[in-house]
């Protein structure tokens, strides 16, 4: 049995708008996610469904090679605002490092997903809106946690000594 795809009245996009946020905030990415696609459809270019959209998918991110990062890393490219894709480019960044951190991936292996999301941020911040300080609230969380004991941020290299070496 097949189904199609119904399609919202762009009257409708504010309270589809207020259905995602409520979703998010209900810990339900994938619900949000549909939403958001659901307004992408009539209204492609929609700002802050795309923002939306992305953090829903960042939201559901479990550190695999599952995760799509290339998607919401192309929602986030089409934002108009060059501050907005910076920011949110540098969280994609931060999140899959977080994620990626939580599962067990060592310290030294996300650093550098860490350095991007700290060149947006960084860069964001010099484009920033007057009393918009969110680059710098996302840059010094990030560097907090890169500042946090308990991670070896530097990979470790064993040194062998010759008479470990089997029997030639």
């Amino acid at each position: 049995m097949e189904y199609d795809l119904k399609s919202i009245s762009k009257a409708g996009i504010p309270e589809a708008i207020a259905k995602v946020k409520h979703y998010r905030s209900l810990n339900e990415p994938e619900e949000a996610e549909s939403i958001c696609r659901d307004i992408l459809a009539v209204e492609p270019q929609h700002q802050l469904a795309l923002r939306l959209f992305g953090l829903a998918i960042t939201d559901q991110f479990l550190g695999a090679s599952s995760d799509r990062y290339r998607e919401v890393e192309d929602a986030f490219q089409k934002l108009t605002d060059h501050y907005e894709q910076l920011y949110y480019t540098g969280i994609l960044y931060e999140r899959r490092a977080k994620v990626q951190l939580r599962n067990g991936h060592l310290a030294h292996t996300v650093l550098p997903l860490f350095g991007r999301a700290l060149e947006c941020f960084g860069e964001a911040e010099k484009i920033r809106p007057a009393g918009n300080d969110d680059s710098i609230l996302r840059w010094n969380r990030c560097v907090r946690l890169l500042q946090a004991p308990g991670y070896a941020w530097e990979e470790e290299f064993v040194s062998f000594d010759p008479q470990d070496m089997p029997p030639a």
